[in-house]
């Protein structure tokens, strides 16, 4: 998208003494209030103020939780009660920070998605799609950290179980195991280490962030045609057109969160949490949070050697490969089409794979034995063949529909499909009606 020349003009000796040394006010309102941003955005586009506001609320509710939480084995389950119980409303700051996490992945799995269906990873938006990547990948490190400090039974399983994959590893897997736990089990030293990396991870992950609103300024933002601003109609501030639906957005999903954190705060948990860690006691099953069980689904679907690669190496690289191959969408969808608005096809088999998707995150919560085995293989198959195959093959065989010329048109002839649609509707119900228009 070209940039227009600043539109800022300093209305006091004062702004004018600070745009000349420091133009900070500028750079706020070229980016966030003068900025164009295409004007057929819909609600799927909100999700990065939700995000960036989900951040901004962690970060705050986990720095005041990191002045009541003691990063020792011995007292660190306790230290968390205390906050519940002692702590002025510090079951408010627990919950909000616990929930939080969750609906931050609902906001970001609803953001890559929205990404895949409307091609926003395609040219010239590469490395914007990677560092979106980057951010996803911290945050799954974050919250893995995250859910080992509340020291409870699950706590202390899952790091136990996901820190011994690395083992797997050949030559450096049980450096690398050590390196996470400080020693060979999950102790105390693990507990601080992981304490330090999620509390320092937040902030790496909000200067990943500028990057990526950097990167979406330089290369502009992409719209549901999937096709390149032409005209300055096909433009609209970003102040208030954006800001207003980013608004409402935000509110809607803040109301869902609410309901969440004071009505049902440990939903999304385990039960098996809210018992103190214990060494000598494994819980029936273990099993992460739920945001990571399609992944852990993958990981258990490889139950067989593959030439000199054993299934447990073999399962970490699945699991491993699940994440690293959205690094490498923008080059392996060959189709010139941006939007799967005009890709027929390809519109099927997204759906397919979302909802495959779904289904490895359910699959992710059951054991590991019979029929879901099984299960586990085909949908790890169809996970892999999404990107692998069907991205890459497809954009070379789908004839997608045409496409409007600008933005402009798109948006007029859905107005005119939406009035004529109106007209048919009022003419259908009462005869009067058609009479007048005639």
């Amino acid at each position: 998208m070209s940039r227009s020349p600043s539109a800022y003009s300093p209305k006091t000796r004062l702004g004018r003494w600070i745009d000349a040394r420091m133009p900070l006010p500028r750079l706020v309102h070229d980016s966030f209030v003068s900025y164009p941003v295409p004007r057929n955005l819909n609600y799927l586009y909100t999700f990065g103020g939700i995000l960036t506001l989900m951040l901004g609320l962690q970060i705050l509710t986990g720095v005041v939780l990191a002045m009541h939480y003691s990063t020792n084995t011995a007292t660190a389950f306790n230290s968390v009660e205390k906050i519940m119980r002692d702590v002025n409303s510090g079951w408010l700051l627990r919950y909000l920070h616990s929930n939080g996490a969750s609906f931050f992945f609902i906001a970001v799995y609803i953001h890559i998605f929205r990404g895949l269906y409307y091609g926003s990873y395609k040219a010239p938006r590469e490395l914007l799609w990677i560092l979106g990547c980057i951010i996803y990948l911290l945050m799954m490190a974050a919250a893995f950290m995250g859910y080992v400090l509340p020291w409870g039974q699950m706590s202390f399983w899952g790091a136990t179980v996901i820190t011994g994959f690395f083992t797997a590893i050949p030559l450096v897997g049980e450096w690398i195991q050590q390196l996470l736990l400080g020693g060979f089990a999950v102790d105390n030293p693990t507990l601080n280490r992981f304490f330090a990396l999620h509390y320092l991870l937040p902030f790496m992950i909000a200067g990943v962030v500028v990057l990526h609103v950097w990167a979406l300024h330089v290369t502009g933002q992409t719209n549901p045609t999937g096709i390149e601003v032409k005209h300055e109609t096909d433009t609209l501030p970003f102040t208030p057109y954006a800001t207003v639906k980013d608004a409402f957005g935000a509110i809607v999903f803040l109301l869902v969160f609410a309901y969440f954190v004071f009505y049902i705060p440990n939903y999304l948990g385990h039960p098996d949490n809210y018992v103190e860690a214990d060494s000598l006691k494994t819980p029936a099953k273990i099993v992460p949070e739920w945001y990571f069980l399609p992944f852990y689904a993958i990981l258990r679907a490889v139950t067989f050697n593959i030439g000199p690669i054993d299934s447990k190496l073999g399962g970490v690289l699945a699991m491993f490969g699940a994440i690293a191959v959205l690094f490498f969408v923008p080059w392996l969808d060959t189709s010139k089409v941006r939007s799967a608005v005009y890709r027929p096809w390809y519109k099927v088999f997204f759906w397919l794979f979302a909802a495959n998707a779904l289904f490895l995150g359910w699959l992710g919560a059951k054991p590991a034995d019979g029929i879901y085995v099984v299960l586990m293989q085909i949908s790890t198959v169809i996970y892999f063949a999404f990107f692998l195959v069907v991205m890459p093959v497809l954009g070379l065989v789908e004839t997608p529909r045409r496409l409007p010329n600008s933005i402009t048109e798109a948006v007029l002839s859905s107005a005119t499909r939406k009035r004529g649609s109106a007209s048919t509707q009022g003419g259908n119900a009462s005869p009067q009606n058609n009479e007048h228009i005639v």
